[in-house]
C-alpha cells in the first residue's frame, strides 16, 4: 500500500468511527446551531420638539396601542429617554429624539439630524415639528417648509427606504400670530409632502390639527394634557399601524371623531343647508368651520354663507372661501375650485376670530347658484 494509500485508508476509518459514536444508541446527537428567523424589529424614531419630549405621552400611549394590536417587532429608538415617566399602568419604550425649544429650521440648520440618524438608525420617523418654528411669526413659511425638505433629504441618506410620518401639527396659541400662522402651515403641509412623497420612500401625512382642542387639550394652550396625548396617540396608531403592515395611507388619517362645539343647524332654504361648528377655542379667540350642503336636484357653480357673529367676533382669516365682513355679518363666497357642488355634495370653509368676553355660536345661512 502507497504512503497516500494509507492516508487515505485513516481518514477513512476516523471518519467511520465518528459517525459509529455519533449515531450510537444513547449518545448525545448535537443539531447544528439554529438561525432564528425571526425579523428584526422595525425601529421608529419619534422626532420632535417638547410637545414629543417632554412628558411627550402620546408615545407612550401609541406604543401601547401598537403593541395591543399585535405589533410585538417594533422598537422605539432615539438618544433620550423619558425614563418611562409617563404612568398608565403598562411599560413602554421611551425612546425618542424629542427636544424642548428645537425648531425644524435650528435643527436642519445645525445639521442635527445626521448623527441622531446614524446612532438609531430608524426605519420610520414619526415627526411633529414647527411649533417653535411660529414664535413671533418672523419666520416665513417657505424657510420652514425648505428645512422639512432638507430633513427628508437627510433621512433617506440615512436610509433610502425610510418611511416618513410628518404631522400637520396641534393648535398653537403661544403668540398672538401663532394660530393663524398654525393654519397656513398646516393647509401647506399636505401639498408639500405629496410632492417629495415616493414610492421607495413614502411621505404619510398626519393631521393633528383637526379636533383637538388647545383650550381643553392643552395646559398652556401649546403642550398637550392627558386628553391631548391621547388624541395625538390616536391620529398617530392608524397611519403608523398601516405603515407597519406595508399599506401607505394617501391622505391624512385621522382616527378620533372630532368633538365640535354644539350647534344647531338652521333649516336649508329649500336650496342649501349651512350648519357651523366651533373647532377650537382659546382666550381671546377661535376657530370656526362652516359647512355648505347642495340641496337641489342640480349641480351648482356657486355659493355664498352668511355668517352673523353675535359676540362682537371679528374675523382675521379664512381659508376655502373669500370673506368680507360687516359688522356683525361675515358674508363668504366660494373660491375658483369649491363652487361646483354636485346635488346633496357639500364643502366646508374655516375661519379664525377674536372675541371678547363671552364667545356665542353664530348663525348661518347660504344660497346657491
Amino acid at each position: 500500500m502507497t504512503r497516500k494509500s494509507l492516508r487515505y485508508a485513516v481518514l477513512a476509518a476516523i471518519t467511520t468511527a465518528l459517525a459509529l459514536t455519533v449515531a450510537f444508541p444513547g449518545s448525545p446527537v448535537r443539531s447544528a446551531p439554529h438561525r432564528s428567523a425571526v425579523a428584526a424589529p422595525t425601529r421608529i424614531m419619534p422626532l420632535g420638539d417638547s410637545i414629543t419630549a417632554g412628558p411627550g405621552c402620546w408615545r407612550a400611549l401609541l406604543w401601547n396601542q401598537l403593541r395591543s394590536a399585535g405589533y410585538s417587532a417594533i422598537d422605539f429608538v432615539g438618544s433620550a429617554s423619558d425614563g418611562g415617566s409617563c404612568n398608565y399602568g403598562f411599560s413602554y419604550d421611551g425612546d425618542h429624539e424629542g427636544h424642548g425649544g428645537y425648531s425644524a429650521v435650528g435643527i436642519a440648520d445645525n445639521n442635527q439630524l445626521p448623527p441622531w440618524l446614524s446612532a438609531a438608525r430608524p426605519d420610520v420617523v414619526v415627526m411633529h415639528l414647527g411649533t417653535n418654528d411660529l414664535w413671533g411669526g418672523w419666520q416665513s413659511m417657505d424657510t420652514i417648509l425648505a428645512a422639512f425638505t432638507k430633513l427628508v433629504g437627510q433621512m433617506r441618506a440615512n436610509n433610502p427606504s425610510m418611511r416618513i410620518l410628518v404631522s400637520q401639527i396641534i393648535p398653537h396659541h403661544g403668540c398672538a400670530t401663532c394660530p393663524a400662522d398654525t393654519v397656513t402651515l398646516n393647509n401647506r403641509i399636505p401639498g408639500w409632502a405629496a410632492g417629495l412623497s415616493t414610492a421607495q420612500s413614502p411621505i404619510v401625512v398626519v393631521d393633528q390639527w383637526t379636533g383637538f382642542d388647545a383650550a381643553t387639550d392643552t395646559g398652556d394652550g401649546v403642550h398637550p394634557n392627558d386628553s391631548g396625548f391621547r388624541k395625538m396617540a390616536d391620529r398617530f396608531h392608524p397611519a403608523l399601524a398601516r405603515v407597519l403592515g406595508g399599506t401607505v395611507p394617501s391622505t391624512p388619517t385621522p382616527s378620533a371623531t372630532p368633538s365640535p362645539s354644539p350647534s344647531t343647524p338652521p333649516p336649508g332654504n329649500g336650496r342649501c343647508t349651512a350648519t357651523y361648528r366651533t373647532v377650537s377655542q382659546w382666550s381671546g379667540g377661535f376657530q370656526g368651520e362652516v359647512s355648505v350642503r347642495n340641496d337641489t336636484t342640480a349641480a351648482t357653480t356657486a355659493w355664498t354663507a352668511t355668517v352673523s357673529l353675535g359676540g362682537g367676533q371679528q374675523v382675521s382669516q379664512a381659508w376655502n372661501a373669500t370673506t368680507t365682513q360687516a359688522g356683525t355679518t361675515v358674508t363668504a363666497r366660494n373660491v375658483g375650485w369649491n363652487g361646483g357642488l354636485a346635488p346633496g355634495g357639500s364643502t366646508s370653509f374655516g375661519f379664525l376670530a377674536s372675541a371678547t368676553g363671552g364667545n356665542p355660536a353664530p348663525t348661518v345661512s347660504c344660497t346657491v347658484s
